[in-house]
C-alpha cells in the first residue's frame, strides 16, 4: 500500500472512530432503556461478528488463524468489548450518555501513564500539558455537586472508569500482539469472543432476554446501527488505527466523542448539559492539542521515544 493510501485511510479511520463512535452513546442509551446491558451487548457484537465472517466469505479473503492469533483475539474482545464496552452500556442506566462519554474522554491521560509504567516509555512535555489539562477537565467533570450527591451517578462513574482501564490497556495490548493481520477477521474474532463471552455473563446477571419482535421501533434502528457502523465500520477503523498510530494518539477520539455525545443526547434525549459540564469539554478538548500536536502520525514516529 503506498503511502498516500495509507494516508488516507487513516484519516477515514479516525473519521470512523471520532463522530461513529460519538454517535453510539446515543444509540446504547435509547436501547438500554428497554434491554438489559450484557444482552444488548451481546447480541450486538455477536451479530456484527458473523456478519464481518459473511463478508470475508464473500471477499474470499481468509479467516483462518494461529492459536496464538486466536488466544489475543478473545483476551481484546474481553477487554474491548465484555469490560470496556458491556460496562460502558450497564453504565448507561445511571448516568447521561453525554456524560459517561466526557468522562471517558479521560482515557489518553490512562494511556499515557499505563506506557511510562508498563514499557517504561517517557513522557513527552508536550504530553504532560494535555495529562495535566485532562486531569482538570476530569476534576471539573466529576466534581459537580448534582452528581456527587447522587449514589446512582456514583456508581455510574465508577462503572465508567473501570471500563475506561480495561479499553487503555486493551489499546496497549493490542499494539504489539499478533493478531490476524487483514482487519476484518480481527474485528471479526474480537466481536465475537466478546459477544459470546456477554451472551454467557447475561444469564449470570439475572438479565431476562426479550424477542426482538417486542422491541420498539426506535430500540431496532438503534441496534441496526450500533452492529452495522458501531461495531463493524468502527471497530475495524480502530484496529487498523492500532497497527499504524500510536495507542495515546488513537485514544484522542474519546475527546471528541463527547462532543458529539452531548449534542445528540442534548437534541434527542433532553439531556442537561450544564456550564461546568461546558467548561470540562473545553478543557479536555484543549489537552488533545497538546497530546496531538506532532504532524507525523505512522507508527514509529510517537510521542514515547
Amino acid at each position: 500500500m503506498s503511502k498516500s493510501s495509507n494516508t488516507v485511510l487513516i484519516v477515514l479511520a479516525f473519521f470512523a472512530i471520532y463522530v461513529i463512535w460519538g454517535s453510539t452513546y446515543l444509540l446504547n442509551k435509547i436501547a438500554v432503556t428497554e434491554l438489559p446491558p450484557f444482552m444488548l451487548a451481546g447480541i450486538r457484537f455477536t451479530i456484527a461478528g458473523l456478519l464481518i465472517f459473511l463478508l470475508c466469505k464473500l471477499l474470499r479473503i481468509p479467516i483462518g488463524i494461529r492459536v496464538k492469533q486466536l488466544k489475543n483475539t478473545i483476551i481484546a474482545g474481553f477487554l474491548f468489548l465484555t469490560l470496556g464496552n458491556g460496562i460502558a452500556v450497564w453504565a448507561l442506566k445511571y448516568i447521561d450518555s453525554g456524560f459517561a462519554a466526557l468522562e471517558i474522554a479521560a482515557q489518553p491521560l490512562v494511556v499515557l501513564l499505563m506506557m511510562r509504567i508498563l514499557q517504561g516509555k517517557k513522557i513527552q512535555p508536550m504530553s504532560i500539558i494535555g495529562v495535566v489539562l485532562g486531569a482538570i477537565g476530569m476534576y471539573l467533570l466529576v466534581s459537580q455537586q448534582q452528581l456527587i450527591t447522587d449514589e446512582n451517578s456514583v456508581i455510574g462513574m465508577i462503572m465508567i472508569f473501570a471500563c475506561m482501564v480495561s479499553w487503555a490497556y486493551g489499546s496497549i495490548f493490542v499494539g504489539d500482539a499478533d493478531l490476524p493481520q487483514n482487519y476484518f477477521v480481527n474485528t471479526a474474532y474480537q466481536m465475537l469472543a466478546g459477544g459470546f463471552m456477554m451472551m454467557l455473563i447475561s444469564p449470570m446477571f439475572g438479565e431476562e432476554w426479550s424477542s426482538p419482535f417486542t422491541w420498539s421501533t426506535d430500540v431496532i434502528w438503534s441496534m441496526i446501527l450500533l452492529i452495522v457502523f458501531g461495531s463493524i465500520v468502527a471497530f475495524t477503523s480502530f484496529n487498523y488505527l492500532l497497527k499504524f498510530v500510536s495507542p495515546e494518539k488513537v485514544a484522542t477520539s474519546t475527546y471528541v466523542n463527547p462532543i458529539i455525545a452531548l449534542f445528540l443526547g442534548w437534541y434527542f434525549l433532553d439531556e442537561q448539559i450544564t456550564t461546568q459540564s461546558m467548561i470540562a469539554a473545553a478543557v479536555l478538548l484543549t489537552g488533545v492539542y497538546f497530546i496531538n500536536t506532532k504532524r507525523k502520525w505512522i507508527r514509529g514516529l510517537r510521542f514515547f521515544k
